[in-house]
């Protein structure tokens, strides 16, 4: 069935609206669209399923047509979250060698309008601390999140070697660790300021 159909019951006045697939896939999606920006704003716990539902247009009840528990989406969200992230940060970033690459996504990353947007930021340095105290899905989900960076960012080193992963999970935990104390400071200097440290010391890692 590709679109919705209307079935009228027996009973006078009763409708029942049979959805299609395809319009049980978009509202999935825009829950998860929702719950992965909520989540990355407020935090896992602090977010409501009623909060998330309102956000997408959507009323409480429908939720477990969708998702099983707030455990699931949770998941289900940082995985999408930690996808657009990549996809923002290599945006454009095709042309040139692997260290040209991650120069322009250390640039991205560590910039102005990342410290401000954290529903649309990086889901590890969002959520990683709370994750990490929350279920085993939240936990599994940063822990895959972090795989995936940190092989990227591997590939783009220079392969897989021990070596490369290393230095990939140096640069991710340098480009997060500078992410939370920008958002803790109180003045836009300070925030500059540490950013630009930031960068520097990143591109420096590259060079060694």
């Amino acid at each position: 069935m590709s679109r919705c159909e209307i079935v009228t019951g027996k009973k006078k006045g009763v409708v029942r609206v049979r959805v299609s697939k395809e319009e049980k896939a978009r509202s999935r999606a825009r829950i998860l669209e929702e719950a992965a920006r909520l989540f990355r704003e407020n935090g896992i716990e602090a977010t409501g399923v009623a909060d998330i539902m309102s956000a997408a247009g959507m009323t409480h009840g429908g939720f477990y047509r969708h998702f099983k528990s707030k455990d699931e989406l949770a998941a289900a969200a940082i995985d999408l979250a930690v996808k657009d992230s990549l996809e923002r940060l290599q945006k454009g970033s095709k042309e040139g060698n692997g260290k040209q690459v991650l120069e322009r996504i250390i640039d991205r990353y560590l910039s102005v309008q990342h410290v401000a947007a954290s529903g649309q930021g990086c889901p590890v340095v969002a959520l990683g601390t709370e994750a990490a105290r929350g279920s085993k899905a939240e936990q599994a989900a940063i822990d895959r999140g972090i795989d995936r960076i940190v092989c990227r960012f591997s590939e783009l080193i220079g392969g897989n070697s021990r070596e490369a992963r290393q230095k990939a999970s140096g640069l991710f935990s340098m480009l997060m660790g500078t992410i939370v104390l920008a958002r803790a400071a109180r003045t836009k200097e300070r925030v500059k300021e540490i950013l630009a440290a930031g960068r520097k010391m990143a591109r420096c890692s590259l060079e060694n």
